[in-house]
């Protein structure tokens, strides 16, 4: 018998088993191929933001403008009473934000990069010199899916990918540099016309004013200013200089500002010599706090040095409370005792920028004046509170406020005889003569109503009740001014409109205050809010020009008490008048640069 090999059936079954298999398999991978799953879309991001005043007061009714990287017009929205407005749904690209608000200066921020799942938090300061936006530290609030700096990771193969590699220290070094060049900031101011009265600061005859801001770390700034000018009645120069160092998160904000200038020698328009040196030195601070999330305390204080026939040494502290009532509210008090407290006054939120601070600052010098033939410098302590509701668009303020003045400064013009020598001192930035009015105490009250009418008009009235100072003008004995000067209470009125051209950019400010014009009523510098009270007819215009060589540029006139208003006027039995005033008529303009 001969025996087969089992070698063929063997090689048959293989070959049998291969082609139920194949059977079996194929039309499922046919079945498979045709079935296509859709991509994943990308978790889309958004863009949050707040928009806030110099001061730090939230700005309802901005016009807010997205665009996406080829400037097209993508959405528009409009901040809410809390100052804030959103985009969602916004695909991963670059997107550009435009902020715009009637009587501020529009506020540009491009290339905002929007990445898968994130969010970008902007914070948006708006100001009538140079507003900005900034992005803040921190800002998106979902973690994004994946950023940019593990890219170079996975596109390496896995036997290479350099994790652990130690990168040369000139590389980030050069990045930073390259980086904190192009976050400088700036602004050039050339101004000319009638210069401020009973300050010696800013506003001279003839001057030039400048800011700078650069970034020392990531979370600090260093900011330089500084006005240099001449009085056009004297020729007398005067300098001024500030440096202040800014924290974006936490700690104080520290500021050294110190001044020149040159007084006339007598009180005379004819006598242009140059009489006493007066030098100042401010050191000031200013911090805050906040208290169960729902109480935000201001505090802080300046210690100043006057030179000026010999040395005055000042601390000046002040302190304001704010607290939010959500829907029902805001409620605020504030004191400050010693010198204006400029650092409150334009006291911004961290992380914004607003060059318009540096130059309040360097205007409100101390008011120095003669009484006894000694150097006196007028002194304030403030006690004020108010309450603050938005109801959509209509923001209603009510406030009071008691003062207490020494050595209070007036600008005094007419026969000088009637104040005595004494009393008196030659200003700096005009004609007039400083005249020292002694001391006084008053209270006030005022209710103010802002109405945001649509994107580029808003409305202001505001009236109100305060102290003022009147005289029977009649027989004024030479030296004996002040003991004809006795206080009451009289009412004041002020209406303000606020427009911005959307063509041209043109921003209009105009305003009329009421008051008996037979009485002599201080400015109240509020501390709380934006101070409505004006006296007289005042205009104001921002013209914006075409960009030249980066820098963008802008025409500033302004005319302040038009038609003279305000003046208390006494006179002798020889008929010879004297008028007071701290609102003389000035008219200015001039040309700004920002970069």
């Amino acid at each position: 018998m001969s025996s087969r090999s089992p070698q063929p059936r063997l090689i048959r079954l293989v070959q049998a088993s291969r082609l139920v298999i194949a059977s079996l398999v194929v039309p499922f991978a046919v079945s498979a191929q045709s079935v296509h799953f859709p991509a994943a879309a990308p978790t889309p991001g958004a863009i949050l933001g707040e928009v806030r005043n110099a001061r730090g007061v939230p700005q309802m009714g901005a016009a807010v403008l997205l665009y996406d990287r080829y400037d097209n017009l993508l959405d528009r929205a409009l901040s809410t009473d809390e100052g804030l407005f959103a985009f969602g749904n916004l695909a991963p690209d670059i997107y550009t934000v435009r902020v715009t608000l009637a009587s501020f200066f529009p506020a540009l921020r491009r290339n905002i990069t929007i990445l898968a799942g994130a969010e970008k938090v902007l914070q948006v300061s708006l100001s009538a010199v140079l507003s900005s936006i900034n992005i803040a530290p921190g800002a998106p609030g979902k973690a994004t899916l994946m950023n940019e700096d593990w890219k170079w990771v996975l596109r390496s193969s896995q036997s290479t990918r350099p994790v652990l590699r130690i990168l040369p220290y000139e590389i980030p070094q050069n990045r930073d540099s390259v980086s904190k060049v192009s976050d400088i900031t700036g602004v050039v101011r050339l101004s000319s016309g009638d210069g401020n009265p009973l300050n010696v600061g800013l506003d001279q005859d003839l001057g030039t004013a400048f800011a700078l801001e650069a970034p020392v770390t990531d979370s600090t700034k260093v900011r330089v200013s500084g006005s240099l000018g001449y009085s056009a009645a004297s020729g007398l120069p005067s300098a001024g200089f500030r440096t202040t160092y800014i924290r974006d998160h936490d700690g104080p904000r520290v500021s050294l500002t110190v001044r020149q200038a040159y007084l006339p020698s007598a009180i005379s328009a004819s006598d242009v010599r140059s009489g006493p040196t007066l030098r100042t030195a401010s050191l000031s601070s200013i911090d805050s706090i906040e208290i169960l999330d729902a109480l935000r305390v201001e505090y802080g204080a300046s210690i100043d040095s006057i030179t000026f026939y010999g040395r005055m040494n000042y601390v000046s502290p002040f302190a304001r409370a704010t607290y939010n009532l959500g829907a029902g509210g805001m409620i605020k008090a504030a004191y400050s005792s010693g010198f204006a407290p400029t650092e409150l006054l334009t006291n911004t939120p961290r992380g914004q920028s607003d060059f318009g601070q540096d130059f309040a600052a360097l205007a409100q010098a101390p008011r120095i004046s003669r009484r006894a033939d000694n150097a006196a410098v007028e002194r304030a302590k403030n006690y004020e509170a108010s309450y603050e509701i938005v109801d959509g668009n209509r923001k209603i303020t009510a406030s009071g406020f008691r003062e207490q003045v020494s050595d209070a400064v007036f600008l005094m013009t007419g026969t000088l005889d009637l104040a005595g020598a004494d009393n008196l001192m030659a200003d700096l930035n005009s004609r007039g003569t400083v005249f020292n009015g002694g001391n006084f105490q008053r209270t006030g009250l005022s209710l103010a109503v802002t109405q945001v009418l649509n994107d580029y008009l808003q409305i202001a009235i505001a009236g109100g009740r305060a102290g003022a100072f009147i005289s029977d003008g009649l027989d004024v004995e030479p030296g004996e001014i002040r003991s004809h000067i006795r206080q009451a209470q009289r009412p004041w009125a002020t209406m303000r409109l606020d427009a911005s051209l959307p063509r041209t950019g043109t921003r209009l400010s105009t305003g009329y205050g009421w008051t008996d014009f037979r009485a002599l009523m201080p400015i109240h510098q509020s501390l709380t809010g934006r101070s409505q009270q004006q006296v007289g007819l005042s205009v104001s215009t921002v013209q914006p020009l075409p960009c030249m060589f980066g820098m963008r540029m802008e025409l500033m006139a302004e005319v302040r008490n038009l038609l003279a208003q305000g003046y208390l006027t006494m006179q002798d039995s020889e008929g010879r008048t004297a008028s007071l005033t701290n609102t003389p008529r000035q008219v200015r303009g001039g040309l700004t640069f920002i970069f």
